[in-house]
């Protein structure tokens, strides 16, 4: 009787602790924080890939490898690395910056990627590349461009205040200027220099961005159906009634080299804090 007694005390206060436990544990991979570490720092757990030609985890030349803490793309062929876990309502924060290789077919061109949000659908739908998704451009001259990577139709697209005149087809974002929605296309950042040319190294006369080889603070704020982008610090871009604003998170391989360090997001509700640009 006595030895039941024992048995039957030890399972309640292990039942006890376990849930006491699983009370205390941060939710879905989230630190005592609140912050999702979508890239751990140490593989790629988290993610997977994507490549034209290849598919979903078919990588043979290791366009994406990671070393030394940092997520490394190679730029060699076109794809993306995509998160397992969908995301709503979040402050998403990427730190990068670019390397010094650059690829066929864009050698002599400007170092192009990008962080794709709200990423639905089939893998590869957009070129064989790219799920569908709202792009938070990373090109030199013009990291802070909002791209909508979409199929056309209503169920991609983007409003934002535009300055009165346009770069080119490119409306311009300019705080309280008159709304413009695009369904494909490129909201340009405010400052993209007019003169941009598609050419390696181009430095723009108002640029945020870091030069080649330092570090890049790159967030977005996706509450509700707006999106706000903020390089180093400067609000470059921002959206309404985005659509969709929910999904996957994808960062291209696009004929250039890449470092990634950071990729972490951070649930608004109950981070009030990270509302704020």
């Amino acid at each position: 009787m006595k030895q039941t007694l024992l048995v039957f005390f030890a399972i309640v206060l292990g039942v006890f602790f376990s849930a006491d436990a699983v009370a205390q544990a941060p939710a879905s991979g989230a630190d005592a924080k609140g912050v999702i570490h979508v890239f751990n720092g140490k593989d790629m757990k988290g993610f997977y890939t994507f490549l034209k030609g290849h598919g979903r985890d078919v990588d043979p030349n290791k366009v994406f490898t990671v070393q030394d803490g940092m997520l490394h793309i190679s730029g060699a062929e076109f794809g993306c690395v995509t998160s397992d876990q969908e995301f709503e309502n979040f402050r998403l924060i990427l730190e990068f910056k670019w390397g010094e290789k650059t690829c066929a077919p864009r050698e002599n061109n400007a170092r192009d990627s990008g962080l794709l949000v709200h990423s639905t659908g089939a893998d590869g739908a957009y070129g064989g590349m790219w799920m569908h998704s709202i792009e938070c451009q990373m090109i030199e001259g013009g990291t802070g461009d909002v791209l909508v990577v979409g199929d056309g139709s209503d169920a991609f697209s983007v409003t934002s205040p535009a300055a009165p005149e346009p770069q080119g087809d490119c409306p311009v974002y300019q705080p309280g200027g008159k709304p413009v929605t695009m369904h494909k296309g490129r909201v340009n950042w405010f400052g993209r220099d007019p003169e941009w040319k598609d050419e390696k190294g181009f430095r723009g006369k108002k640029d945020v961005e870091k030069p080649i080889g330092e570090w890049n603070l790159y967030e977005c704020i996706a509450d509700g159906d707006k999106l706000t982008v903020i390089l180093n610090g400067v609000v470059v871009n921002e959206c309404a009634d985005v659509r969709p604003h929910k999904g996957r998170i994808q960062i291209q391989s696009e004929a250039a080299e890449v470092f990634v360090r950071r990729v972490d997001v951070i649930p608004l509700a109950g981070n009030p804090g990270a509302r704020k640009p």
